[in-house]
């Protein structure tokens, strides 16, 4: 099994011509609503990509959106979520022409995911083999599962976004660290005041007790290290309609490959052509492929 610990949002995005300018009002093209959050789009991604059974822990709204969500879930079958008193957590998404994306989110029902919340959740937690997390809900409560879990022998999966909050501490409970370009620099510089390359951030986050380091680079691929190897994953060539779940398809779908016994090559490129898939189309949760789109495409 598969665990998640993370967000659940509704996406509100906004089609425009380019990024609106400071002190700029711009008409947006179209507006759409769709499931996301970096939380839910990656279980979401692993339901979706295989057999695997995904619990979910994730708070929600007792609004029409949180219903939405609640209904998405059960369709595909995810367990896991917890609805609170609050307005659904929300993300308002301004996309370019080009496929480009600047978000902002409200926290919202996500704020309420608790260590309390956790601890009643923990003996189904427990029965995943990885455990992905991400930093859309209080970092407190996401370094508490990471440090449960890893405890328990689990794979633990973080990805840093939003960087702002998240603490050197987790580093030792984390297996594969998950930044992109910019997250990466932005760590580097909050943890060590300047960012020199890849290969300096991954050897000072290794002494912090990080294992491996993913650093996604968009079309430029996909960047792994660890004690041993550096391995680069070319990105394949698509026509990028829209790049906000690209991310989250990747984490999840890196998941399912190590859940599915595949190598680290074979996981990245796994992760990789999964995530070109979705940037073909629209909309977060809209855009996540099937293993069978995957497969085709390939």
């Amino acid at each position: 099994m598969i665990a998640v610990v993370g967000s659940s949002n509704m996406d509100i995005v906004l089609s425009t011509e380019r990024f609106t300018r400071p002190g700029e009002t711009q008409k947006a093209k179209k507006l759409e609503f769709f499931p996301g959050g970096k939380g839910s789009n990656q279980a979401v991604t692993i339901a979706k990509l295989s057999d695997e059974k995904v619990y979910f822990l994730t708070c929600m709204g007792n609004d029409s959106y949180g219903e939405l969500l609640k209904k998405r879930y059960d369709e595909l079958n995810i367990s896991g979520y917890t609805v609170v008193d609050e307005n659904n957590g929300l993300a308002f998404i301004e996309v370019t022409q080009e496929g480009e994306n600047r978000i902002i989110i409200y926290q919202g029902a996500n704020k309420y995911l608790t260590k309390d919340i956790v601890d009643d959740h923990i003996q189904n937690l427990i029965k995943a083999d990885i455990v992905l997390l991400q930093n859309e809900i209080p970092f407190d409560t996401t370094l508490y599962v990471a440090s449960l879990l890893k405890k328990e022998g689990k794979i633990i999966i973080f990805d840093p976004a939003p960087v702002e909050g998240v603490t050197k501490e987790i580093l030792k409970y984390v297996d594969y660290l998950t930044p992109n370009e910019e997250e990466i620099k932005l760590l580097s510089i909050n943890f060590f005041g300047d960012f020199i390359s890849l290969e300096d951030s991954y050897q000072k986050l290794k002494k912090l007790g990080l294992k491996k380091l993913v650093v996604k680079l968009g079309d430029k691929g996909v960047k792994y290290f660890d004690e041993t190897q550096i391995i680069e994953q070319q990105s394949f060539k698509v026509k990028a309609i829209d790049t906000t779940a690209a991310g989250d398809v990747f984490n999840g779908a890196f998941a399912v490959a190590l859940c599915e016994g595949k190598n680290i090559k074979d996981a990245l490129k796994f992760a990789s052509l999964s995530a070109a898939v979705s940037v073909t189309k629209k909309g977060a949760q809209s855009s996540i492929p099937t293993r069978q789109e995957v497969e085709e495409f390939f």
